[in-house]
């Protein structure tokens, strides 16, 4: 089969598109065969070995896929081969197989194609786990979303507006905000021009965010955690600007904030049941089109690469697919 393979951590252009074997599944687990596979931030970092998660030497990154089984491990029951599923495996879906841990597997939710199924559960587990378990978001309050155009982040918009929440979305470029009002955002900051924090004093008359989602990290965290409401919740999420900031605590104090820790992967693994409960309620916003992956880009498996180049420079916008057999 062909795979895009991480031989040694180090820069992007180092990946190689090569012939490997197939893996075959061990107990508990089945082999995809990958129809479609998309890109998160954290594949940019595995390779490079800058993530909290360093796989065995070669590896293929792709943290998320959509396909069909075609190989069961011992143990397996409820999967048949010929099932349409769903995963996050954390890395090896940049192939055109890939084993996946049967309990961690979803059905294809009707109506939903591959490229949707490819990336559903990454982003919005991400996203959901965040609003719903982490911050307690409720209708009516409001949500500002950083690097809103990024999955996570049109995600979150999205997830937000099914619970009845207010969203401002903020992002660097008004064609990246744009997306972001497609996805439903009721207000948008462009931060590269405009005053993040006097900006939403003005869209909330002065109260602030009661909700901040933030992606990015780097040099706007700080004015994002000035600019919440009295107890405000604010989600940390990740560092896609590359810079993890120092923040002074008296900020959290001034305010009765809250700054909350967001690891969803591993939150998923102590509470399985709580992650397919967030699956089945991701599914019915779905069908009920509450909620859809804004597929920007498709791209080859040999053009994976330069994908994942063009993430980590922060070059893309909402999701992009990867299919392994084209």
């Amino acid at each position: 089969m062909k795979a895009l393979l991480c031989t040694a951590f180090g820069p992007i252009d180092q990946l190689t598109l090569d012939d490997v074997p197939s893996p075959e599944p061990g107990a508990g687990q089945v082999r995809v065969r990958v129809k479609a596979a998309s890109l998160n931030f954290p594949d940019a970092l595995i390779v490079q070995g800058l993530y909290q998660v360093k796989p065995a030497l070669p590896f293929s990154p792709g943290a998320e896929l959509a396909g069909v089984i075609d190989a069961l491990g011992d143990g397996v029951t409820g999967w048949k081969v010929g099932d349409a599923v769903i995963a996050s495996t954390g890395h090896g879906a940049f192939a055109q197989q890939c084993l996946a841990d049967a309990n961690k597997l979803t059905a294809l939710p009707a109506g939903m194609d591959y490229d949707a199924g490819a990336a559903f559960v990454l982003t919005y587990g991400t996203s959901l786990h965040a609003l719903e378990q982490r911050a307690k978001l409720k209708a009516g309050e409001t949500l500002l979303v950083m690097g809103a155009a990024g999955g996570v982040g049109l995600a979150a918009i999205e997830i937000a507006k099914a619970i009845g929440a207010r969203v401002i979305a903020a992002a660097s470029t008004d064609d990246k905000l744009a997306l972001c009002r497609e996805a439903g955002a009721d207000e948008t900051i462009n931060y590269s021009t405009e005053d993040l924090r006097r900006r939403v004093d003005e869209l909330t008359g002065g109260r602030g965010a009661d909700v901040v989602y933030d992606p990015v990290g780097g040099k706007y965290t700080e004015s994002a955690l000035r600019a919440t409401a009295w107890r405000g919740r604010f989600l940390v999420v990740g560092f896609a600007a590359g810079e993890i900031p120092k923040i002074a605590l008296n900020l959290a104090l001034l305010k009765e904030r809250d700054i909350l820790g967001v690891f969803w992967g591993d939150a998923m693994r102590r509470d399985p049941a709580q992650h397919m409960e967030n699956m089945r309620l991701l599914g019915e916003w779905f069908a009920a089109g509450k909620v859809k992956p804004a597929i920007t880009e498709r791209v080859p498996l040999a053009r994976a690469a330069d994908a994942i180049a063009r993430m980590a420079n922060r070059q893309v916008k909402g999701k992009v697919v990867v299919h392994p057999e084209a």
